[in-house]
């Protein structure tokens, strides 16, 4: 029963893969970019990968991305914050974000 509650948990890491300009190049050098849980560590989001998508993770960077203050109709707000995790993978593997599960 412990082994689940973990996995559920580390299914939860990883909300979306982030695919922009600059994450499409570092494709090229075995890195992938993912948006996590804010909560996450280095350790769960390498843990959630591995599992995932059945790959050897050799690194992971953790990056907090602020909120930003926008106006709209004239009000002031701002947009959330989020978490993204930059994941180098060994030589040779690879993960395809874009596939549809």
């Amino acid at each position: 029963m412990n082994a689940e509650v973990r996995n559920e948990k580390l299914f939860g890491v990883i909300r979306a893969p982030h695919v922009s300009e600059k994450s499409a190049r570092l494709g090229e050098h075995n890195q992938y970019v993912f948006e996590v849980a804010a909560d996450a560590d280095k350790n769960h989001v390498k843990a959630a990968v591995e599992a995932m998508f059945n790959v050897k993770v050799v690194a992971v960077n953790l990056v907090n991305v602020k909120s930003k203050t926008k106006s709209f109709r004239f009000r002031a707000g701002s947009r959330k914050g989020w978490r993204k995790a930059y994941v180098r993978l060994s030589e040779g593997q690879t993960i395809d974000v874009t596939a549809k599960p």
